[in-house]
């Protein structure tokens, strides 16, 4: 029986992450993956969305493009090859992390990990399975489609994601089930490619969990794309009838009945638990994740959970981070704990959404004092140069000049959130971006420009 010092299961960007900083460490390391290498994340969410995104992208730039001076044409739109590409650079990347392995000194062992006690794992293939041992393991087996009663998926009609990313043929028309940044990406993507797009959701707004003004900035741009919306919609089920399906929703009280070609079901995830091995161990769940402590550990001490499987906030870079911490607390270091309310929150659609701390919504319920700077990127110099004029910058100031909260809708809105999310981890003050020297021109002297707002003494806007 091979022997280990860290087995980690799951190869996601929690997973081999967290692989990679145990063996840096000098601490013998395996990683059990049965599907390819690098998790959902590269192979059927992050980074193949992101791809399909950039086509969709493309066909709304080239429109702005006769303004620029370019005069060009489009012959046609062709979905499939957008996909096809998308798939070739998640197999790219993900041969990159197999080198990342081999690198790094990793062993990697091919199959499903399951827990068989509190040290040992049994890797199961079709053909054989064999069992190895760790000092401490850690699970980072991601998370799958949530699902309720009349919104079922069937991967035929009603899809979810990872079956929406490899779809080459695409729909005339379909419904997406849910405005979360899922459901608002794919929605971004087939719209540009032709497909007549309907979003339902429950919430009043697109993108519910982000501040409100920039929910709205978003729902702007989708009417001016053409993306139907039906917000607030009390109830909604789906159906496949064979040939269409129905979506049955009630809207301000009425029962509502459309038909489309297909449906995708984005109401949200659950973790991956089932098939682990948890239940035999004891190890406690909440609500469909594994419970964890600041340091990952589960309530068995030398079994660790990171990423999805633990719970929100279910994003890569959240999982990676994670990662860290576990393997720096195995080697017996003394990590700092993450405060999720530092990690930035990144919507790709067209414009982008990227948001870090709390909302306004959230300090008006909590009572917290606070003043608000919001800067339109129609009066940045370089946003106009760059005819990248939607969206804005927003922060949210404590009373002593904390930051409290930032929400950025523009077109670089992902690469800009970085500085924020640096602040509130440095725990910075109002007085520190000030004295920041930010380059012009640019998109990112918005970011001071708006702290600057938010005390009274915007110097451009």
């Amino acid at each position: 029986m091979k022997s280990f010092d860290v087995v980690v299961i799951g190869s996601g960007p929690g997973g081999y992450i967290a692989a990679i900083r145990s063996s840096q460490l000098g601490l013998k390391t395996a990683i059990v993956e049965f599907d390819k290498m690098g998790g959902v994340c590269l192979n059927r969410g992050c980074i193949p969305t992101k791809a399909v995104l950039k086509s969709a992208h493309s066909v709304h730039e080239i429109s702005d493009f006769k303004e620029l001076g370019i005069n060009v044409e489009v012959k046609g739109l062709d979905g499939s090859q957008a996909v096809k590409r998308a798939k070739g650079i998640s197999d790219k990347i993900s041969k990159g992390v197999e080198y990342l392995m081999k690198k790094n000194k990793v062993e990697v062992f091919k199959g499903r990990g399951v827990l068989k006690s509190k040290t040992t794992i049994e890797v199961q293939t079709s053909a054989k399975s064999e069992v190895i041992e760790a000092k401490n393991i850690i699970l980072a087996t991601g998370a799958n489609y949530k699902t309720f009663p009349g919104l079922e998926h069937d991967g035929k009609r009603l899809i979810g994601a990872w079956e929406a990313i490899k779809m080459e043929e695409l729909p005339k028309s379909i419904a997406i089930i849910g405005a979360g940044a899922i459901g608002v990406e794919f929605a971004y993507f087939w719209n540009a490619f032709g497909v007549d797009v309907h979003i339902f959701e429950l919430q009043k707004h697109l993108l519910p969990i982000e501040d409100e003004d920039s929910s709205k900035e978003v729902e702007k741009a989708y009417k001016k794309y053409g993306i139907k919306m039906s917000l607030g919609v009390e109830k909604v089920s789906a159906k496949n009838n064979g040939k269409d399906i129905t979506i049955t929703s009630i809207e301000k009280g009425k029962k509502v009945e459309t038909k489309f070609e297909m449906g995708l079901i984005a109401v949200g995830m659950t973790g991956n638990l089932e098939g682990t091995g948890l239940e035999s161990l004891g190890i406690k769940t909440d609500r469909g994740f594994i419970s964890v402590n600041d340091q990952f550990q589960t309530n068995i001490p030398n079994i660790y959970a990171i990423g999805d499987v633990s719970g929100p906030p279910l994003l890569a870079h959240a999982a990676s981070h994670e990662g860290v911490i576990a393997a720096e607390h195995i080697s017996g270091a003394n990590p700092h704990p993450l405060d999720k309310m530092n990690i930035a929150g990144c919507t790709y659609c067209q414009p982008q959404v990227a948001s870090v701390g709390y909302t306004e919504r959230a300090l008006k319920e909590k009572g917290i004092k606070y003043s608000v700077g919001k800067l339109p990127f129609q009066a940045n110099g370089k946003a106009v140069a760059s005819n990248e004029t939607v969206g804005f910058v927003k922060t949210l100031l404590g009373e002593h000049g904390e930051l409290l909260g930032a929400h950025i809708v523009g077109t670089q809105a992902t690469e800009l959130i970085h500085e924020y999310a640096l602040f509130r981890t440095m725990e910075g003050i109002d007085e520190e971006i000030f004295a920041t020297v930010h380059p012009h021109p640019t998109l990112g002297e918005w970011l001071a420009e708006s702290v600057m707002a938010a005390k009274g003494r915007a110097l451009n806007f």
